[in-house]
This record gives C-alpha cells, structure tokens and sequence, in this order.
C-alpha cells in the first residue's frame, strides 16, 4: 500500500468534486483545492461560467477548511486541445473537447503541477469511475498496472470521458465516488451544509462556446468555406453552406422548400460538399461496420486481440448512450475493425469511442 499523505483535489466549483474532497478530509488526507483554468475568459465574448464556478471552487474549499488555489493551463489548453479541435473540425472530423482535457490537461498537465508544486502523493477528482487499484489506491501494485472501471453509478458513469488517459496518470488518481451515487453524493453535500453547490444547475456543453450557438463560435476561429449541399441518393444540389466545420453527421440541415428535413450524412472536406439524407431515419445515417486509428489501450492490448485478433467486447460512441455488443477484428498493428452487433446513427470520424471487455 502507499504511504498516501497529501491529496491534491480538482475542484470544479460543482457538487461531486466538493464532495470528493470532504470524503477525503474525513478520511484524515492533507487535502488541497485546485481549480484550473484553462479558458482565457478575458477574451470570452460569450457568458463562460469559469469565473463563477472559479468563485464556488473557492467557497467549497473555504466551507471544508482546506487550502486553495487557482492554476492557469490556458496556454497548454490552447496548444494541446483547443489548436487540434480547431484542425479536426476544418478536416471534416467531430472532436470531444472533453476527453481531449482529460488526456492532456486534467490527467497530464495537472498531475505534474501537484506533484512538483504542491508535494502532491496523489490527485483525485470528482469523476463517477472506478479503477483496480481501488478509491483511494489501497489495491495498488504497480506490476500489474491500473484498469479502468466502471463506478456504481452507471448512470453517470464518466468512465468514455477518460478514455485517453495513459497509465500512469491513472495509478495516481483517486474517484473517491466510486462506490456512490449522484443521489448520495448530493444528500453528503446538503449535510454538510452545502445546499448551495448541492443544488446548483449542472454545467452542460463546452464552457468555451458560452451561449453562443456553436456555428456562430467557430466561425470565430475558423474562416467560412462555402459548398454545396448535396441529396446522398441523387447528388443533386439542394441548397449551400457555410463551410463544412459547421455541421457534425446526423445534424439536422434547415433547407427550404423540402418536403422531409435532411440531414448529414457525409461531408468531403476536398470539395467542401455535404452530402445530406432525406429523412432522420435514412439507412445512409447508420453503419454496424467501420475502421478506427491507432487505439489507444490504457493498460496493453487485451490478450485475446493479441493472440487470436479478435476481441468481444462493448462499444459505446457518446457518454450517455447504452453500451452496444460488438466485435473488434485486429486488421494491422495499428489499426482495428469493429463490428457492432446493431447499426448505430450517426457514428462520426473523429469521435472517440470505448471499449469495454
């Protein structure tokens, strides 16, 4: 077992971190706050809830008595995610700010501050997630390395936003959640007399984008690119756009004069032409069968991929939608088939996707 003293926890000025942290406090850690800033708002022109999630950040710590500070990652943000969302979209691809956070920022870049900053043993954070080394790395053993879990919630399980985390970030991580649920975790916070932050509205969406519609953000960063759209079964002109980094397959497309609503179903980031579906139900909007990049295993490439190239498992391209059986086909060294045991809507290049044996 580790000799765990201090614990640095990633506030977020929301319920589950708070009560993550008290959950430590009780269990006598040296905890301390950390809020991280990774989105310059002094240039925001949209309403960014940072600041004020910044503020209850900084009550919470005040309310369970631990130390707290802020640490600004903006420029890393800007490098490592906000740069390669911006390319992803401009090639036609669909990113998840989120999980790239994760990867690079919450599980990277912040791990490395507490631990040559703060004299940090371990972080936690207030995600609903599991791992084998146990809530508090009582199990660890660093032979064997850390899986990723699912937490008891599975509702809320949190597990595809951590997807790309590498190993050793996660075998210094704590989910003091683990083993509750929001209800509980709720009910904890309003005992301890934090009905405020127990009460307080989810954040919901990306925190950069504000309450501007995501068309007229991007074209912030991005400049307009027009093409045609096109009907799939005919390839007829129905109408134009903006520029492809506007639209994410399976989104509805507003053209007049149609007698069904279409929707994306392909772009082509060469000629800037979307390719669009007459209907929500089009065949063209769903797929059982498609290729992945490199993955990326947390721990090793399971044994049965390894040794026989195919793997059983679960499949799941969106957090709150149902895992879905299928069959991973290994086709080279770095790359894989899936085959999914039902035709999924609206599977797009550029999302990540899980797997879980």
């Amino acid at each position: 077992m580790l000799n765990i003293r201090r614990v640095i926890v990633a506030v977020s000025g929301g319920v589950d971190s708070a009560v993550a942290a008290l959950i430590l406090k009780k269990k006598g850690y040296d905890v301390v706050g950390v809020f991280m800033q990774n989105w310059d708002t002094a240039d925001e022109t949209g309403i960014c809830s940072a600041t004020q999630d910044a503020e209850d950040a900084r009550w919470v710590c005040s309310r369970l008595g631990i130390p707290f500070s802020v640490v600004s990652f903006v420029r890393e943000y800007w490098n490592d995610v906000f740069c390669n969302l911006l390319e992803d979209y401009q090639n036609g691809y669909t990113p998840n700010p989120d999980i790239l956070c994760n990867g690079h920022i919450k599980f990277d870049k912040f791990l490395k501050y507490a631990q040559d900053n703060l004299d940090a043993d371990a972080i936690a954070t207030g995600h609903y997630a599991s791992t084998t080394f146990g809530s508090f790395l009582e199990n660890c053993d660093f032979s064997a390395g850390v899986h990723l879990l699912k937490p008891r919630d599975l509702f809320k399980d949190q597990t595809f936003f951590l997807s790309q985390v590498s190993q050793i970030p996660l075998q210094k991580t704590m989910f003091p959640l683990a083993n509750l649920t929001k209800t509980q975790v709720k009910k904890i916070a309003s005992e301890y007399g934090m009905d405020y932050i127990s009460k307080k509205k989810e954040s919901s969406g990306i925190c950069f984008i504000g309450t501007r519609h995501f068309q007229n953000f991007i074209s912030e960063y991005l400049n307009d690119s027009p093409g045609y759209f096109r009907d799939i079964d005919s390839g007829v002109i129905v109408g134009r756009h903006a520029g492809i980094h506007h639209w994410t397959i399976g989104q509805r497309c507003r053209i007049g004069g149609q007698l069904k609503p279409y929707y994306v179903a392909r772009k082509e980031p060469k000629n800037n032409d979307i390719f669009v579906a007459s209907g929500t139900n089009h065949l063209s909007l769903f797929t059982n069968l498609f290729f992945t990049s490199r993955p990326h295993w947390i721990h090793s490439v399971p044994y049965l991929l390894m040794q026989e190239g195919v793997l059983e498992c679960e499949f799941r391209f969106q957090h709150t939608k149902p895992l879905v059986r299928c069959e991973l086909v290994a086709i080279q060294s770095d790359h894989l088939l899936v085959k999914l045991e039902k035709s999924l809507r609206a599977i797009t290049p550029g999302q990540i996707w899980t797997n879980k044996p």
